[in-house]
């Protein structure tokens, strides 16, 4: 794959503020059924020091007549070639969710192929990889996947009382369930990088026993902050979240100064 220019615009790459000066980038990964506009108000936050890359799936707003990716480390490696073609700034990957998994697991291709791999990792709102629990949202009807998008309180209102809005997102909502709901990860695997796990105290899909067990998928340095809040905590605590964020920004740049 060509090289992706540091200001330029992709199916998976968007830069709502591009900045080809900028010395860091922040790759950002969308939860399940989510979407990069998800992280418009970060990229107002950083750019354009730093270089806000936020990725689209297939399957949703502009790609909703693809197919979704319905297998995390299928989405994975189609994620690191994209990533990989991205200039050598020192990054940082931030994953919300089911994003939190891919990023992870980017990041893992990357640092096995010598690609562009992450400084550090923002796991955001999910277990470690390990955990496993017996889920499945996406063997629902439309009303019982309605029904946990309430319970995580993470779908924009409007979207529910439109039927039509509903009905296009419902594909891509199913898929990256059954993505994520499929997806296993044996104990053992680990990224060199640190990794920064980030988690509310009140989410009905992570404890914070859950959420510590991450620290077994990491040979780099190791934190975690807790928020009060449910699986959404960090639309209530974004400036909270944005410091954490810009911490490994900060750790990124110094690593290469």
């Amino acid at each position: 794959m060509s090289r992706i220019a540091d200001d330029a615009t992709t199916a998976w790459i968007r830069r709502y503020h591009p900045s080809a000066d900028s010395a860091v980038r922040l790759v950002c990964f969308p939860h399940a059924g989510g979407s990069a506009s998800f992280f418009h108000p970060v990229s107002v936050r950083f750019a354009p020091e730093v270089d806000v890359v936020a990725l689209q799936y297939p399957g949703r707003q502009d790609r909703r007549r693809e197919p979704c990716v319905e297998d995390i480390g299928v989405l994975a490696d189609r994620v690191a070639e994209e990533v990989g073609a991205l200039s050598g700034k020192p990054t940082v990957f931030f994953g919300h969710s089911m994003g939190a998994v891919l990023a992870f697991e980017t990041a893992l291709r990357l640092e096995a192929s010598g690609g562009n791999a992450p400084r550090a990792v923002v796991a955001s709102g999910r277990r470690a990889p390990s955990t496993r629990r017996d889920e499945r949202v996406h063997q629902r009807d439309d009303d019982g996947v309605v029904a946990e998008l309430r319970l995580l309180n993470g779908t924009d209102s409007a979207v529910f009382g439109d039927d039509e809005l509903l009905r296009m997102a419902m594909p891509a909502i199913r898929g990256d369930y059954r993505a994520i709901e499929t997806y296993t990860c044996a104990p053992g695997r680990r990224v060199r990088c640190a990794l920064t796990v980030l988690t509310g105290d009140s989410d009905p899909r992570t404890t914070l026993e859950e959420a510590s067990a991450w620290r077994e998928h990491t040979e780099g340095a190791f934190r975690m902050q807790v928020f009060p809040g449910g699986h959404f905590f960090l639309t209530d605590h974004q400036n909270e979240v944005n410091a954490e964020i810009h911490k490994e920004l900060d750790a990124a740049r110094a690593a290469v100064s």
